[in-house]
């Protein structure tokens, strides 16, 4: 009963990833206890070093019998990601680390130092769908989706990471998550919200992370932000729009050939509606593609429409990529976007943009190998 092939419900699948403790329901887990021959109890002790101590060492499980950890760590615990490279930037402080799966699929996520706490970009496809012409992980186009014991594995990694002193010398805390590395997060929705309960949960179920700190990012699938919205769990939800016209935003976002801007923007509030959570707007400003004054006040126009108080609008310098046609908009042009946002009384922060040096800041992430 505990050897490998005797366990289904752990087994890798063709082309995936093998099934890890934390992709297993409360159920399950104790079912794959018993086949292994423990008590269903042990969940809870696997599950706190897991989240807690952050370890998968059977060496660290000393509340475990010595003779059943090595095993229960093989079967329980396979491994997901394998490290390949990393590139520091900012001091030390952001750290991109490129990832190598079992199907030698590649991702990458960025960790970031701030004081006293450190924020994980964490990856939720190896690749992407949506084909954002500005964007280097759109260009990639999508390899697959990735597990949701691939996704926690990326949050543990660099919590022991920040835990341990590895971001700058001085151990902090990882306390925020966004799902802002590769992927589009609402393509992979099965993956993802496990991920996010697993964050949100307190242990032994989960990293205990209050949920404003977890941020989900999306280009606008509406029936994705629908299905967040009835979760019941407050995470901030960030739609890229990019654009306030359909005209600019179908060449910038092809996804809006199926949402338009004013589908999107409507799901945007109906999900402040259902959580109370304040919604981000990212816009990549893009020297004379969308950084023009009539776009600022048609943004301001649009979210105003829908009421007051809901969204915040994230300005982001467009970040360069490899054979991008495209750069960042001239300073003085993003402050007059930004004033004119403010002036309709649109809260506006300029979005700080971290790695881009090392490729790790927004829109940037693509394999390279080094």
């Amino acid at each position: 009963m505990t050897q490998p092939d005797l366990l289904p419900m752990l087994a890798p699948r063709r082309g995936k990833p093998p099934k890890h403790f934390v992709d297993l329901d409360a159920a399950e887990r104790v079912d794959a206890l018993k086949q292994l021959g423990q008590p269903g109890f042990r969940a809870k002790q696997l599950g706190q070093h897991y989240y807690a101590h952050l370890t998968v060492d059977p060496e660290d499980m000393t509340d475990l019998p010595a003779a059943a950890r090595a095993g229960l760590a093989t079967q329980l615990f396979p491994p997901l990601l394998t490290k390949v490279t990393t590139l520091a930037a900012d001091g030390g402080e952001t750290v991109k680390t490129l990832w190598n799966l079992i199907d030698q699929a590649k991702v990458e996520s960025v960790l970031m130092k701030y004081p006293e706490r450190a924020t994980l970009c964490v990856t939720s496809q190896a690749g992407c769908g949506m084909a954002c012409p500005f964007c280097a992980t759109g260009q990639m186009g999508l390899t697959r989706n990735l597990s949701a014991g691939e996704i926690i594995e990326q949050v543990r990694l660099a919590a022991k990471a920040a835990r341990d002193g590895e971001l700058g010398g001085d151990p902090v805390r990882l306390s925020n998550v966004v799902f802002m590395g590769m992927g589009e997060p609402l393509a992979n929705y099965a993956a993802v919200i496990t991920a996010v309960r697993a964050l949100t949960s307190p242990a032994p179920e989960g990293f205990g992370l209050s949920a404003r700190h977890v941020t989900v990012s999306t280009v606008g699938l509406v029936t994705g932000i629908d299905r967040l919205a009835g979760e019941g769990i407050p995470v901030t939800l960030a739609l890229s729009l990019h654009a306030p016209d359909d005209e600019l935003r179908d060449e910038l976002v092809p996804i809006n050939a199926r949402w338009k801007v004013d589908e999107a923007l409507d799901a945007a509030r109906r999900y402040f509606d259902a959580t109370g959570r304040r919604v981000s707007i990212e816009y990549a400003l893009i020297r004379d593609i969308n950084d023009h004054a009539h776009r600022a006040e048609l943004l301001a126009k649009k979210l105003n429409a829908r009421g007051d108080g809901w969204v915040h609008v994230n300005p982001i310098p467009l970040n360069p990529t490899p054979g991008s046609k495209w750069t960042a908009s001239d300073p003085k042009v993003e402050q007059e976007f930004v004033r004119i946002l403010r002036m309709h009384g649109i809260p506006t922060t300029i979005r700080d943009t971290r790695g881009s040096d090392i490729d790790g800041a927004c829109g940037q992430l693509a394999i390279k190998e080094r």
